[in-house]
């Protein structure tokens, strides 16, 4: 059997029956569904909305969560549907991101039971759509600074603040807020509609163009103690969340390098120049070859890490090393993949610019490449240099 370019290692045959089944289910949806409207949605900014009820079919929303009309799945499968949504494109796998990781597992894991029942039956069927209200403007990186808080009142609490680059922003239905309060940080379920709060989309981005990204403004925003997430306390609970969908965009920048990659290589067999494809030259043979190894290092990372996470050992560490090397990874092949393809390379005709500009955001946020690097610093030294 012949090597398989961008499955050099033959990773394909360490999954499980049920794991490439799901793999495969969600590549036929992303080559036959999303694919088709993807490269118009970027280029109209616009999130394809006529996506939710497919993905929800799929059961890929809240695809690990235990019990309340979820799935179950393992940890790999959760990685190979993110894996296969940013091949692509990133906003598609944001989306699943956020409402998987970020509103229904903390919702799930620090939620009380009345909490579950009510919000992640209805977020897996996609009836009702989620957003993470964490960062803040003069926060980013330092979610410590967070100026965001709230009040008891009775039996009640009053929230003011703002929060920026909020994924699924003015669609979501209920957003999970983090803010400062008298005990520390603490997590809260706001509900679209609730007085005082308000969203507002974020435009003129070159990058995620085919995702919502918005602002969001909690004025005196008065919630009744029930919404309250009170398994979560200090930072510890919004980078719990962070560690989940930190996970899954180790395995989504693999996705976004292997459609820049194979298109690339594609390219490459049939661009005929000096009277020979360029797959014949030396130079184009040295690049193609190295995409190819650094994607097979990135799935072999990924697969040890979903391994770690499903046998209950994952550590934040290992998942600050996967985050940085996969997206770094994914972001070198998207330009070099670029170049490849010439001028061709700057069009929406091809993959490979789209993903580029997606991945600019996708290194940035849930963690910088800096801030990885220094997660993985400290560990290795055991000295803080944030």
């Amino acid at each position: 059997m012949s090597i398989k370019p961008n499955d050099f290692f033959d990773l394909d045959s360490e999954f499980s029956e049920e794991e490439r089944m799901v793999r495969d289910t969600v590549a036929r949806f992303v080559d036959e569904q999303a694919l088709p409207v993807i490269p118009d949605a970027f280029e109209e900014h616009r999130f394809p909305n006529e996506l939710i009820p497919g993905l929800a079919e799929l059961g890929v929303l809240g695809s690990s969560i235990e019990g309340y009309d979820c799935p179950g799945l393992n940890a790999i499968c959760y990685g190979l549907i993110c894996q296969e949504l940013e091949r692509g494109d990133s906003g598609l796998r944001s989306f699943v991101s956020v409402q998987s990781s970020l509103v229904m597992w903390p919702i799930w894991a620090y939620g009380t039971e009345e909490q579950k029942r009510r919000w992640l039956p209805a977020l897996h069927r996609a009836e009702a759509i989620g957003c993470f209200g964490l960062t803040e403007s003069q926060g980013g990186s330092d979610p410590a600074n967070m100026r965001t808080h709230a009040k008891k009142d009775g039996g009640d609490w009053v929230i003011n603040g703002s929060k920026m680059w909020i994924t699924n922003g003015s669609i979501a239905d209920v957003a999970v807020i983090w803010a400062r309060t008298d005990e520390g940080i603490r997590g809260f379920l706001v509900e679209k509609g609730t007085k005082g709060y308000e969203t507002r989309d974020i435009l003129r981005k070159m990058s995620l163009r085919a995702s919502i990204t918005s602002e969001l403004y909690l004025d005196n925003v008065r919630i009744p103690e029930e919404n309250r997430l009170p398994g979560a306390e200090g930072l510890k609970g919004p980078l719990g969340c962070l560690s989940q969908a930190r996970y899954g965009i180790s395995w989504g920048a693999i996705g976004a390098a292997i459609a820049c990659f194979d298109e690339a290589n594609e390219f490459s067999k049939n661009r005929v120049l000096f009277d020979r494809p360029l797959a014949e030259t030396q130079t184009i043979q040295r690049r193609l070859a190295d995409m190819a190894r650094r994607i097979t290092l990135a799935r072999l990372l990924s697969l040890r890490l979903g391994k770690l996470k499903d046998a209950g050992k994952m550590k934040p560490d290992q998942v600050s090393m996967a985050k940085w090397n996969n997206v770094r990874m994914a972001l070198d092949i998207s330009r070099d993949a670029r170049d490849i393809l010439g001028a061709s390379g700057i069009t929406t005709e091809y993959c490979p610019i789209r993903h580029m500009l997606n991945l600019e955001s996708v290194i940035t946020y849930e963690g910088t490449e800096t801030v990885h690097e220094l997660i993985v610093g400290k560990a290795v030294t055991g000295a803080s240099a944030f």
